[in-house]
């Protein structure tokens, strides 16, 4: 009976989970470096999907340029983004800054597509700022020294580009939606969204003067982490979603999946042995019911 919500909940563990596998290979090979194998084996991975179910020929090539512009703009730079933050904010600021694309989805569907704001959204956008706001600022206590904790650099560069990696998404998203309405398979459509990123971020590696390369030598471990996230975020993660949204009510899967940041924090606590402080707790509350006003208006 509640088997879609179940799904949405296991994708938001999902992404949990494979946020904070992120961070040792995103560290380790940069933000570039991590997102560019990630990204080919989630590739592979959906491409092997994708052949053995045959779900090209949903795909209308009339619509190329939106998933071309959708797969640059939401996955190429909304991942690269999001990396970039998750070196220097660490698993738990990236996971709530990134929650902000909800808040960011609602304000854009309102400028470009005409869809209702209501007053309900509109405080649940602010519910979700606010809570951003309390679990960066209010989210470490002193006596906690996980370099998870950490940040590197300044604080404004970390959420500018938290923040830009969350609008990334939103827009992402927006330039994608007619072409999911045109009753487009979205494994499929995903893929082509990932192979554009793949090849982008490789290109990337290949400019005059190569000034983007690997932070450090790659190994086995490295490449198990980061397919074991690319797995969990697009492969797993994604799959579940796109079940849940198959029967499940739209509001409930997309609030319940939007429950990424408080679940992450009992994960923080079991790794790391440091009770996550009353802040980040208070702010992922509030990021979960804004977002629960957002849908649900």
């Amino acid at each position: 009976m509640f088997l879609f919500e179940v799904a949405a909940l296991g994708a938001a563990a999902t992404w949990a989970v494979g946020g904070l596998i992120s961070a040792k290979p995103a560290a380790h090979l940069g933000a570039i470096g991590f997102n560019c194998v990630r990204m080919w084996f989630v590739v592979v991975f959906l491409g092997i999907y994708v052949i053995a179910t045959g779900t090209w020929n949903t795909v209308d090539s009339s619509h190329a340029s939106l998933i071309f512009l959708s797969g640059f703009v939401g996955i190429f730079m909304g991942d690269t983004l999001l990396f970039l933050t998750l070196n220097r904010m660490g698993p738990r600021r990236t996971a709530i800054l990134f929650s902000m694309n909800a808040p960011m989805s609602a304000l854009l569907g309102w400028l470009f597509l005409s869809e209702e704001l209501s007053f309900q959204a509109l405080v649940g956008i602010s519910f979700v700022l606010v809570g951003v706001i309390l679990a960066i600022a209010f989210g470490k206590r002193k006596d906690q020294l996980h370099k998870w904790e950490a940040i590197r650099g300044p604080v404004a560069i970390g959420v500018l580009f938290g923040t830009l990696a969350a609008l990334s998404q939103s827009v992402g998203s927006i330039i994608i939606r007619p072409v999911m309405e045109s009753g487009a398979d979205p494994v499929a459509i995903s893929l082509m969204r990932c192979t554009i990123a793949a090849f982008g971020l490789l290109v990337l590696f290949y400019l005059p003067g190569r000034p983007f390369r690997l932070a450090n030598p790659i190994n086995k471990e490295i490449v198990a982490l980061a397919s074991l996230s690319g797995m969990l975020g697009m492969g797993i993660g994604m799959t579940l979603i796109l079940y849940a949204l198959s029967g499940g009510e739209v509001g409930i899967v997309s609030t319940l999946s939007a429950t990424t940041p408080a679940m992450m924090l009992p994960v923080l606590w079991w790794q790391t042995k440091e009770f996550p402080a009353i802040g980040a707790w208070f702010g992922a509350l509030l990021v979960i019911l804004g977002c629960a006003l957002i849908f649900m208006s």
